[in-house]
């Protein structure tokens, strides 16, 4: 078996690694103040029977809220906009394929009242 380092050896490694040198990573500035995700829209919009569209949305508000905690704000923006538009696509999408599905259901219930 091979023996293990000094415990002061391991230290000095650690605090030489990239990894643990985080003053290079602090801003400069005020933080940025969190872009819009539309994750609560998205949700919503999952309600809508247009499910390929709307789990779309949101897997794009999920990675525009992981973007922001990685320190991407343009991505963000860029990421959460699109949730937005394709949210409120599928939010339509749902809202035809509901009206479709009254237009189409209550006038073949007519017909089979009249008909029989």
């Amino acid at each position: 078996m091979s023996a293990l380092p000094a415990g002061t050896d391991i230290k000095r490694a650690l605090e030489n690694s990239p990894e643990t040198n985080i003053e290079d990573e602090l801003p400069d500035g005020p933080p940025q103040p969190r872009p819009k995700n539309y994750l609560l829209l998205s949700i919503l919009a999952c309600f809508c029977p247009a499910y390929p569209v709307n789990i779309v949305a949101f897997v794009f508000a999920v990675m525009a809220l992981n973007s922001y905690n990685q320190g991407d704000i343009e991505g963000s923006k860029r990421l959460g906009r699109n949730a937005l538009w394709v949210a409120v696509a599928s939010i339509i999408i749902g809202l035809v394929i509901i009206g479709i599905y009254c237009v189409v259901h209550f006038t073949t219930v007519k017909n089979a009242i009249f008909c029989g």
